[in-house]
Order: structure tokens, then sequence, then C-alpha cells
């Protein structure tokens, strides 16, 4: 049977961009080894968790591989524990945070301190935030991960902790169980933790996470790393924003036993690393997260061993967030040219199923997830072609895939094997 390759370009869906002559990233791009799988495949669009959600990555990519979990999801916090190793159990609190700078009111001035926090600093803020002493016989662990992203985990020795709170980060919201991005104006505002229900195990949570948060604040506004970055004209990261709360470990059917097949994985970062751990995906690191031709030859050899492979990219995501619509272009060209351009020219084409796609849509004019649409292509000898020939958000509506929901992606490419 045929071997497949499923790509998934973090936050590569956008909307037209006045800095591109209002063409969306994908349309700008020169994509010469997209388009030519697009002209060997069919392609159509997808809503990855279902139609109106921006979702977060984790829901997003879970749906993509091929769970419904809108209804009944563990969240993120759980999945980021798992992805770093930490000793979780059902009844502890977990959480995903960012560092972020504060300013004056309780606005929140960069929700990812700058984007520029370096490991050894995080390193430093989190020794000083395990000092935190918490009510209620409540023990914490705090990991940072990568860059101004941690995850925390909070338990109590004789009760169990609720996921039932909301996010102090403002950025999303809660809605069960899942994070759903918001599309924001203006200033935004620091929150407080509220139960969202009436039990006392959600209200002891959301004490202990304001507890908390009110406390590394107090540390954090003075601490020698701020101090440093604000001398040298950085912002400072004087806060920590939470969110996506999970309480029990998730239980789910794995997908060598769901789907029959042997998946591998390459990933960057500790959400991926989750998710492959909880849907039975080995992961593998390849290179850093912008070393595309190591992605793409590793990729070759995971193929030697396994019916199919997994890569998340995350590239084109952080320039969605940032607004940057030119840099986004650049990094899908340099994807198409380092990565797509060495498996085409390494793999039997006759034998490989490509499905490639997104799990959001990160558009730079409004600098996060929203609920657009994404392209998905399936592309390989024995798929029917459909006439499109270019891999962007307008093309793939033309497509003989029609409009899909994310949880049927993988099953739809897998028949074609």
């Amino acid at each position: 049977m045929s071997k497949l390759i499923y790509v998934l370009l973090d936050g590569v869906g956008d909307r037209p961009n006045p800095k591109l002559n209002y063409l969306t990233p994908l349309e700008a791009a020169y994509t010469p080894n997209l388009d030519k799988l697009t002209r060997d495949g069919m392609t159509g669009i997808v809503h990855p968790v279902g139609k109106g959600i921006s979702p977060e990555s984790d829901i997003a990519v879970f749906c993509m591989l091929g769970y419904d979990l809108s209804s009944n999801y563990f969240g993120r916090g759980v999945v980021e524990t798992v992805g770093v190793g930490m000793n979780f159990k059902d009844g502890n609190l977990a959480l995903r945070a960012n560092f972020a700078t504060l300013g004056d009111k309780g606005i929140v001035m960069d929700r990812r301190a700058g984007r520029n926090l370096s490991k050894k600093e995080a390193e430093d803020l989190a020794d000083s935030i395990k000092r935190v002493k918490l009510s209620h016989n409540a023990t914490f662990e705090f990991v940072p991960t990568i860059a101004h992203r941690a995850v925390l985990k909070i338990e109590t020795e004789d009760k169990k902790l609720s996921a039932e709170i909301s996010n102090t980060d403002p950025a999303y919201d809660r809605i069960g169980g899942m994070g759903i991005a918001k599309e924001t104006s203006g200033g935004i505002y620091l929150q407080k933790a509220e139960p969202l229900k009436d039990t006392e195990e959600a209200r002891l949570s959301a004490d202990l996470v304001n507890e908390f948060t009110e406390k590394v604040m107090f540390i954090l506004k003075t601490h020698k790393v701020n101090t440093k970055r604000e001398r040298n004209g950085m912002k400072p990261a004087n806060v920590l924003l939470l969110r996506d709360a999970g309480d029990t470990l998730p239980n789910i059917t794995k997908i060598p036993d769901r789907f029959k097949v042997k998946f591998a994985s390459i990933l960057d970062m500790p959400v991926e690393k989750g998710v492959a751990k909880i849907t039975g995906m080995r992961h593998y690191k390849a290179g850093n997260i912008t070393d595309y031709h190591i992605k793409a030859k590793k990729t070759t050899e995971l193929l030697q061993t396994h019916d199919g492979v997994y890569i998340h990219i995350k590239g084109p995501d952080e320039p969605g967030h940032d607004g940057d619509a030119e840099r986004k272009t650049k990094i899908v060209e340099q994807i198409d040219s380092d990565f797509f351009h060495q498996l085409i020219k390494e793999v039997d084409m006759e034998d490989t199923i490509f499905l490639i796609s997104a799990d959001h849509s990160t558009p730079c004019t409004i600098k996060g997830h929203s609920a657009d649409p994404v392209p998905v292509l399936i592309s390989g000898h024995k798929v029917e072609h459909d006439n499109v020939c270019r891999f962007t958000e307008k093309e793939a509506t033309k497509g003989g895939l029609g409009v899909m929901l994310g949880k049927n992606v993988l099953s739809k490419a897998l028949s074609f094997r």
C-alpha cells in the first residue's frame, strides 16, 4: 500500500492583505513544488474543528487527526503536561501559561513579552516562581518550555480540582473545554479566573489560580531579569497569563488501533508532543523549527519503517500573530523550496500520498487565529485530478474535495492508499 505524508502548515491560512496587493501569503508566495503537487491532486477547504470556530492548535490538530473532541475536550493544559512529561493524575489542574508584559491599570501590553524571552531568562524567572507558597495545602509544578511558553500544574493533598474555570489570558475564551481565540480590538486586560460551575472544586481552582497569579506578579515585578530587560529597552516578563485548564487524563483510541496504520511524527512544540503521545504516534525532532531540509530528510527516513509520517510545521503561524505578511510569504516560499522540493525528489511519487493542510488560519490583519476555513490537498498517483493548479485559499474552493470537516480529512486521504 502507498505511504502517507501528512503535513500541517501551522496557521498558514490567511486573508487578502493590502501589503501584498490584497493577496494572501499563499497567493503571493512562489511555490512551484506545492503547485506541482496541487496539479497532481484534489483540493478542497476544511473547517478544522467546526464552522465558525476559531480554534487553538491543540484541539484543531486532534480534529485533523480524525478525532471529534469538540463536545468533550480535556483541555490544552493537560496536553502540554503530557508533552513535557509531567506526572499528572485526575483531579490535578493543568494550564498553559504565557510570560507576558503587563502595563498600567491591568492592561496587557504584549501577550508574549516581546517574543524574545531567552531560555536562560525563562529558567531564572521560573526558579524564583518556585518560591511561591499556596494556601489550601496546594502545591504546584511550573515548567518553562520554549521562549515565553510554560506549563503549570496545581494539586492539593485532599481535594480534587476542577477545570471549570475561566482563563486569565484575555485573548482566549474557554468553551466546552476548548480554547477559542477572540478577535480583539483595542486594549486587553488581565482577567481573574472565575468558576464556570457552582461547585466547591471550581471555586477552589479559581481561587488558587488567582492567588498564584498575584504572588507571581509580586515576584516578577522587581526580578533582576526584568529590570535588565527594561534597562535594555525590552519588554518585561512581569505576569503570567493562564488558560485552557484541564483536570482529567485523556483516554482515546490510538491512531494505530483506529486506522490500522503505524504513524511517526516530526514535531517541535510541547503541545504537539502531547498530541503525539495521546494519539499513539512516536515523535521525533528534526533540527530546529526552521530546519525544513532536515525535516524532509527525516521524513524520508521514517517512511522506510512506518506507514505514514505526520509533520507539523510551525513556521507560518508566528508572522501571522505578528501581523507580518511579507515574512509569512517568505516562510511559505522557504518551506516550498527546502521541504517540499526535497521530498518530491526523494520519495517514490507513484507510491506516496501527500495530505497537506493547516490546523487553522492566522490572518496577519487580525494577528490571531480566525474561523476562516483552510485549504486541503490530497495528492498522489491514485488521486483523481481536479484541475486546480495552486494551493491557495481561493483556488481550493474550486476543488473536488468540496467543503470538509477536520475530523474527516485523514480517513479520506487513507482511502486512496
